[in-house]
């Protein structure tokens, strides 16, 4: 016990306080009836701006709830927050770094809603023409015609987890500690910390590019980045800070 206190007490708080709230958030999914869960995820989760289920709080609950059909969402979240958040927030201070994970966790979710804006209704479109055996146009000028079963099919998508602020993080700490190695699974070397950045945000970029359908918001992914790396560049420039020691 003496251990794990002292384990907990190297955690800094900011960084600690999010992992707790992340994984009480996830249990109560994990303990509550599936009506209770079902209501958390309407209320809490991202909808489109345009579904009936949307509403502004949303930008920042929804990256505080993770899948909750298996371990692997909230554990790797958790797992990075833990390895680069601390690290990160060492480097730059407690308050700094919150603001930091809630404007990058705020920025997925914008770069997520723009977009739904240009994808959602062409999926939806083609998605009722199928199952109705009709062209996507004639679907489309229907909705046109009933915009409230538009809002109702906005609904089935949504997006949930802390990924877009993690990945602001890792962001953050490759810009401050470029030459840093780092233990990548399957890759037997060790990998500068400005590599392994450049090539997750790649690897992000492409997937968002497929066609393939894997569950993944990996344009919120790339968001989280693109404000995390905003935010650093602003704070280079305002405290004349050159590399991650001096911040």
């Amino acid at each position: 016990m003496s251990s794990f206190r002292n384990f907990l007490s190297s955690i800094p708080p900011v960084t600690k306080h999010l992992i707790a709230i992340n994984l009480i958030v996830w249990l109560a999914t994990m303990i509550f009836p599936a009506s209770t869960v079902e209501t958390m995820m309407r209320y809490g989760a991202l909808h489109y701006v345009e579904a009936t289920d949307f509403n502004l709080v949303q930008v920042v609950t929804y990256m505080f709830m993770h899948s909750y059909s298996g371990l692997g969402h909230i554990l790797f979240n958790m797992f990075a927050l833990f390895m680069f958040g601390s690290v990160v927030e060492r480097t730059v201070g407690s308050k700094r770094f919150l603001t930091f994970y809630m404007i990058c966790g705020v920025g997925a979710a914008l770069v997520q809603e723009i977009v739904w804006a240009f994808t959602l209704p062409d999926n939806i479109a083609l998605t009722l023409a199928a199952l109705n055996n009709t062209s996507s146009e004639a679907i489309t000028q229907y909705l046109n015609m009933h915009p409230e079963i538009w809002a109702q099919n906005f609904n089935v998508f949504t997006t949930i987890g802390a990924s877009g602020a993690i990945y602001g993080i890792l962001l953050a700490f490759g810009m401050m500690f470029p030459n840093v190695p780092l233990y990548i699974m399957f890759i037997p070397v060790p990998v500068k910390a400005k590599w392994v950045v450049l090539g997750y945000g790649v690897l992000e970029l492409l997937l968002g590019l497929s066609t393939a359908r894997d569950g993944v918001a990996h344009f919120a992914h790339l968001g989280g980045m693109l404000f995390g790396f905003f935010i650093i560049l602003y704070w280079k420039k305002k405290f004349g800070a050159r590399g991650g020691n001096v911040y």
